[in-house]
């Protein structure tokens, strides 16, 4: 529940506020003020992620996050050792296209079978080879086997956005109802979904038809305006700069002074957060941070727009 604090030409530091009766401002619970989010997880670097899931999310105007292990990813198209797996470059194509690449250990090491110094080199040697490859560093992390115990738990979680703590399987063992359900569970409580899959056609959990999967992201696809559909990345990194900023916020006739304030590393945290702007009487909203003119959308009863949480000093001009 939101909370608001009454201000009246005084400053404050909080992350939601209103305004005399008129308007309130707080950061949206999700990307563009969205009812709830997915994001949809690949494991084990499989060919057919490239071939079939990516496009696929792309049609519809998705992204996705593929889990990888390094030491089964082939070299290139020339080079190839295993049919079933993905190469360096067509990793680095999806990457390209807006889809997260992403450690899921380098030989896909089960946590609670091996000695920390063992994990250690497994993740680190994951680490630069995504890096290497694809050219960005990953910043999230799934665990093999899904095993979430022992001293690489901490290790792993450094220098990190996030790690897959929660997952749903979207793979063999769901129906078109089944997904229907999830969609429908997640407008409703406005959570957080992380699906999970390996296999679209082969391999483990694969689909006994993926035009299932296809049919799904049809739905989604028809509630945009509730569902954001965002990495692994995108997500987790937004929750956790909403959790932790502040604004500091002035109110100055018709124009509201908005410092946002964030203690988190901002080499890893780099998405955007929504501001949301409520009131009856806003007519016409423009926004401005430093320099930047910022995009404004207009609903009939509020405004939202993205800003940096890093960044200078918001203007807000309400009329």
């Amino acid at each position: 529940m939101r909370t608001f604090l009454t201000i009246l030409l005084c400053t404050l530091f909080y992350s939601g506020f209103s305004f005399g009766t008129d308007w309130n401002v707080y950061v949206a619970k999700y990307r563009h003020d969205k009812v709830c989010a997915i994001s949809y997880t690949f494991d084990d670097g499989l060919a057919e992620h490239y071939t079939l899931a990516a496009p696929q999310l792309e049609q519809r105007g998705f992204r996705g996050t593929f889990f990888v292990n390094g030491s089964k990813v082939n070299k290139d198209e020339r080079r190839v050792r295993d049919t079933t797996r993905v190469t360096w470059p067509q990793l680095k194509e999806m990457t390209e296209n807006g889809h997260e690449i992403s450690n899921h250990g380098w030989a896909h090491r089960n946590f609670a079978k091996f000695p920390f110094d063992v994990l250690k080199e497994d993740i680190m040697k994951n680490d630069s080879a995504i890096y290497a490859n694809v050219g960005i560093m990953p910043r999230t992390y799934a665990y093999p086997n899904n095993t979430k115990q022992g001293d690489a738990m901490e290790f792993v979680a450094r220098n990190r956005v996030g790690t897959r703590l929660k997952q749903r399987s979207v793979g063999s063992k769901r129906t078109a109802r089944d997904l229907q359900k999830w969609l429908e569970t997640l407008i409703r409580t406005g959570d957080w979904g992380v699906g999970m899959t390996h296999g679209l056609t082969y391999g483990y959990d694969a689909f006994r038809n993926p035009q299932l999967l296809w049919e799904h992201w049809d739905q989604v696809k028809a509630n945009e305006d509730k569902v954001w559909v965002g990495t692994f990345c995108e997500v987790v990194s937004y929750l956790k700069e909403k959790e932790a900023i502040h604004l500091r916020v002035t109110e100055k006739k018709n124009k509201l002074y908005i410092v946002p304030e964030l203690s988190l590393d901002k080499k890893l945290f780099t998405e955007p957060l929504t501001m949301v702007i409520e009131g009856k009487t806003i007519k016409k909203l423009s926004v401005r941070q430093g320099k930047k003119k910022l995009s404004v959308q207009l609903r009939s009863d509020k405004a939202f727009f993205d800003f940096d949480p890093f960044g200078d000093e918001i203007i807000v001009t309400i009329r």
